[in-house]
């Protein structure tokens, strides 16, 4: 029950992802080009711009944080009682879902990023971490950023055995 209950948030939030991708896609670019500009030409970039740019990042995240959030939780209602009711009976499903989120963390971070690029010629690094960073913002990070919400999502909509009524879990 409890590996279905964890798996069932990633297929949503893969749902999710596909059916508003143009907002999701459109913020996350904002993250993709600074990156990629940072990156790949951040010694002929002033400090100064630097700074905004890192500023400017931060509120598109914010604002992908926000559009997300109204989208998924449309109709829905967040009762903090109901959510730790969620997370006392079903703590397995989040322990499930804390390890695919470290699993894709290893794979994408510590695999893609620092793994490959070290594997790779000192004059290449650069330019396959500029690419990496600007493909990672609008796929693996919002993807993870979609992920969390539908945590949240999930623990405000299932029910619970104390919930609806059949007892203690």
């Amino acid at each position: 029950m409890e590996w279905w209950l964890a798996a069932a948030v990633p297929r949503w939030a893969v749902r999710f992802y596909l059916r508003h991708w143009k907002p999701i896609v459109g913020l996350s670019l904002v993250g993709s080009v600074q990156r990629l500009a940072m990156v790949g030409w951040g010694d002929a970039v002033p400090s100064g711009v630097a700074a905004a740019s890192e500023v400017v990042v931060v509120v598109a995240r914010v604002l992908l944080v926000v559009v997300v959030w109204r989208l998924a939780m449309r109709g829905i209602t967040v009762a903090w009682p109901r959510i730790q009711e969620f997370v006392t009976a079903h703590w397995r499903s989040l322990v499930y879902q804390g390890l695919g989120l470290s699993v894709a963390f290893l794979v994408f971070d510590l695999g893609a990023e620092q793994g490959v690029s070290a594997l790779l010629p000192e004059a290449w690094r650069q330019g396959y971490l500029a690419a990496l960073l600007f493909v990672k913002n609008p796929t693996v990070i919002a993807f993870t950023v979609v992920w969390w919400i539908g945590m949240v999502r999930q623990a405000c909509v299932t029910a619970t055995p104390a919930a609806s009524g059949r007892g203690p879990a």
